[in-house]
C-alpha cells in the first residue's frame, strides 16, 4: 500500500446537513457520541496500511484542521500524513472547486509529486467500515483504469441511487442516474458475477456506486487534463471514461450508510443503540475507528433509567429517563429530564460549578440541558443552553421549518437545535 495515495473529497457547502454544517465543514461534524465524520475513511485508510491521505474541502475548515491536526500524528520515521487542502486561488484558476474531480484537478500538481500507483477517491460523508487493500486488490487483478465500488440493491431501492451495468468481466458498461419504470429494467445485472450467491443475486439484481474509487495514476492525471469542463466524477468522468477505459466494479457487501442528509444522519446514528445488534459497531478492535483523544473523566449517572443509549465520556447525568438516544462527550442533563429518540452532541468544555450557579442565579441558562425538560425525535447540537421545563417534542409536527432567530430548525420532522443557541425556559417547540 505504499504507493497509494488516498484522496478525501469533503464536500461542497453540505447544505443537506444544514444547520449542522453552518459552522463546520461537513467532514467535521460530530457522529456517534465522540468521533467526526472524517473520522470513517481516515481510519478505513490506516487500517488498511494507507497513510498518504488528504482531505480536500472548501467550507468552514477550521474545526476540521484542528481536529486532524490534533488526533493524526504520524511519527517521524514515517512518510504518512494526514492533510487538508483548502480550496485557494491561484493565478492559473482563481475559481473555486467546482465540483469532485475539480477539487482533484486543481491539485494535480501536488499529488504528482508522490511516488503512487493509484489514487483512491473517497467520500467524508460516509458510515462503514473497508478493508480497501481488498478494493486495490481486485483493481490490480482485473488490469482495471479505474475500479469502482458498488453496493447491491433491491428493486424497492433502486431508484433511489445511481445504477450501473455490467458484462459477464464485471466491466462496467452503462450508467443510469436514479431510472424507473422500464429503464429501471434495463439496468438489471447478474450480481453473482461479482460475488452473489444465486439467491443473493436474485433478491438484488441491481449495483449502485458508492462514490468510492481506484484510478491508475497515468489515467487519472489524463482524464483531468484532458477533460477541463468535465467537473464531477460520478456523473461526468468516469461515465465518459467507460467507453474507452477498462472500468471495473467491485462489490462490497456490508453496511454502508451515505449520511449526507438530516434524516439519514439522524437515523444512523440511533440505529447505534439498536440491540443485540446494531448495523455498524465501533467495537472492533481490529479495525477501530479512531479520534481525537481527549483524556476526558467517565461518565457519572445519578439515579437515571437509561435504556439503549450511548453516552459519551466526560458526561454528568442525574435523575433523567434516556431512552434510544447518544449522548456526545460532556454532556449535562439536570433532574426530570426525559431524552427520547434523540442525539445530543454534548459540549467542547465545562462550565465550573461557580459559573453555573452565578448563571442560574442571574437567570441565565448554563450548558446544557435544564431540570424537568422534555426532548423527543431531536438534534442538539454542541454547547447548546437549554433551560427549565422546556419540551422540545415538534408538537404540531411540523416537518420543515427555519427558526435560526429562535435557535432551532425542523428538518424532515426532526428539530435540530443549533451550535450554542440558547432555548429559555418554559420553551415548547
Amino acid at each position: 500500500m505504499k504507493k497509494v495515495l488516498s484522496i478525501i473529497l469533503g464536500g461542497g457547502a453540505g447544505t443537506r446537513l444544514y444547520p449542522l454544517t453552518k459552522l463546520r465543514a461537513k467532514p467535521a461534524v460530530p457522529v456517534a457520541g465522540k468521533y467526526r465524520l472524517i473520522d470513517i475513511p481516515v481510519s478505513n485508510c490506516i487500517n488498511s496500511e494507507i497513510f498518504k491521505i488528504y482531505v480536500l474541502t472548501q467550507f468552514n475548515s477550521a474545526s476540521l484542521n484542528r481536529h486532524i491536526a490534533r488526533t493524526y500524528n504520524f511519527t517521524g520515521f514515517s512518510d504518512g500524513f494526514v492533510e487538508v487542502l483548502a480550496a485557494q486561488q491561484t493565478p492559473e484558476n482563481p475559481n473555486w472547486f467546482q465540483g469532485t474531480a475539480d477539487a482533484v484537478r486543481q491539485y494535480l500538481w501536488l499529488m504528482e509529486e508522490w511516488d503512487a500507483e493509484e489514487y483512491l477517491i473517497l467520500s467524508g460523508d460516509h458510515l462503514y467500515r473497508m478493508d480497501y487493500r481488498l478494493f486495490i486488490q481486485r483493481h490490480k487483478e482485473t488490469g482495471a483504469d479505474i475500479t469502482l465500488s458498488v453496493i447491491p440493491i433491491d428493486e424497492r431501492r433502486a431508484s433511489d441511487f445511481g445504477l450501473m451495468k455490467i458484462d459477464d468481466s464485471g466491466r462496467v458498461i452503462d450508467f443510469s442516474e436514479k431510472p424507473k419504470g422500464d429503464a429501471l429494467t434495463k439496468m438489471r445485472v447478474d450480481t453473482s458475477v461479482l460475488g452473489l450467491t444465486k439467491e443473493q443475486a436474485q433478491l438484488q439484481p441491481y449495483i449502485a456506486s458508492m462514490g468510492i474509487y481506484v484510478f491508475k495514476k497515468d489515467v487519472l492525471f489524463k482524464l483531468l487534463r484532458e477533460s477541463i469542463e468535465r467537473t464531477d466524477f460520478g456523473k461526468e468522468i468516469i461515465p465518459d471514461a467507460s467507453k474507452d477505459y477498462n472500468v471495473q466494479a467491485y462489490l462490497f457487501d456490508d453496511y454502508w450508510e451515505d449520511i449526507g442528509t438530516i434524516e439519514a444522519f439522524y437515523h444512523a446514528n440511533l440505529e447505534l443503540t439498536r440491540q443485540p445488534q446494531p448495523p455498524f459497531s465501533f467495537y472492533d478492535e481490529k479495525a477501530p475507528i479512531y479520534t481525537r483523544p481527549r483524556y476526558l473523566p467517565p461518565s457519572k449517572l445519578l439515579d437515571c433509567h437509561i435504556t439503549e443509549a450511548i453516552i459519551g465520556e466526560g458526561c454528568i447525568l442525574k435523575n433523567c429517563r434516556i431512552q434510544h438516544s447518544v449522548l456526545g462527550v460532556r454532556s449535562r442533563i439536570e433532574s426530570g429530564c426525559i431524552i427520547e429518540e434523540s442525539l445530543l452532541m454534548g459540549a467542547d468544555f465545562y462550565q465550573p460549578y461557580v459559573e453555573r450557579q452565578c448563571s442560574l442565579e442571574k437567570g441565565n441558562i448554563p450548558v446544557g440541558i435544564g431540570t424537568d425538560t422534555i426532548i423527543r425525535r431531536a438534534i442538539v447540537d454542541k454547547n447548546a443552553r437549554i433551560g427549565h421545563d422546556v419540551k422540545i417534542i415538534n408538537k404540531d409536527n411540523v416537518q420543515e421549518a427555519d427558526r435560526e432567530s429562535q435557535g432551532f430548525y425542523i428538518r424532515s420532522g426532526i428539530v435540530v437545535v443549533l451550535k450554542n443557541a440558547v432555548i429559555h425556559d418554559g420553551t415548547i417547540i
